[in-house]
């Protein structure tokens, strides 16, 4: 199969399997548009049917989508949503990893249980392994893209991320380790996203209010939007990145290296 270009997946196009998961409603939505706007078809993996659906029904108009409910927690369920894919759509080439709960009450370690971290690493981290797992003999048809969502957590944090900042560093290192395993047949690279406001993307929509304060502190001069991350994921899945492989990609307005003093 032609290898998609930046501007558009070819009249073959590109079969895409993006797993999103619970809360995260923001970016792998517009990585499902976003690819769906270049000519891809779209399988979406999602745990929360009611935002699947909605976006099966809002995105249908821009190309073939179909959500299927799936825990990423559990091998039985993606490798059905792998197997629907393929059945969908005879193939499947590219695969984006997004899949990720967060702590919104920043629990101290020594409040964090051992059921909660190993959740945290079995959506976050083990998810990912596992549906690289199962994609990659199909992946290998005709030389495919691996794509992972992990977060500037892997390189700075704050106090009690631990599992969160745990799991993201981890998928940065499984980028790198996959990239050579599954090269040259598949190419395997990673974002890593800063602040992305993603309010207005969830099904439960609201004004995060932000300030210019929130925005200035950025050296690109504002919060950073889904759409940004959507748009390194379909340059990354084009032809034009053909010689990028375990690589990853800093989305975050240049925060990371940006100097603070208080």
């Amino acid at each position: 199969m032609p290898k998609p270009s930046s501007k558009s997946l070819t009249d073959e196009h590109s079969r895409v399997c993006c797993n999103d998961y619970w809360w995260w409603q923001g970016i792998g939505k517009a990585i499902t548009r976003k690819f769906l706007e270049a000519g891809a078809k779209v399988i979406i993996a999602e745990i929360d049917s009611e935002a699947g659906l909605k976006t099966q029904s809002d995105y249908s108009h821009f190309g073939e989508i179909r959500f299927v409910r799936t825990d990423i927690a559990s091998e039985a369920e993606l490798k059905e949503a792998i197997a629907e894919t393929v059945k969908s759509f005879g193939q499947l080439d590219i695969l984006v990893n997004n899949a990720a709960i967060s702590n919104p009450e920043n629990a101290p370690i020594t409040r964090l249980s051992l059921e909660s971290w190993n959740q945290f690493m079995a959506v976050n981290l083990t998810g990912a392994f596992l549906f690289t797992k199962h994609a990659v003999p199909h992946l290998q048809v005709n030389g495919g893209v691996i794509i992972n969502i992990a977060s500037t957590r892997a390189l700075m944090s704050e106090p009690h991320t631990e599992a969160y900042s745990t799991a993201k560093g981890d998928l940065v290192a499984l980028t790198y380790a996959l990239a050579n395993s599954l090269g040259p047949q598949i190419r395997v690279n990673c974002i890593s996203p800063g602040w992305i406001e993603v309010s207005e993307w969830q099904k439960q929509a609201f004004d995060p209010q932000l300030s210019e304060q929130d925005h200035q502190q950025h050296p690109a001069g504002r919060v950073g939007k889904p759409e940004d991350v959507a748009a390194m994921a379909l340059d990354l899945a084009s032809e034009q990145a053909a010689f990028i492989t375990g690589a990853d990609f800093v989305v975050d307005g240049g925060m990371t290296r940006k100097m603070i003093y208080q």
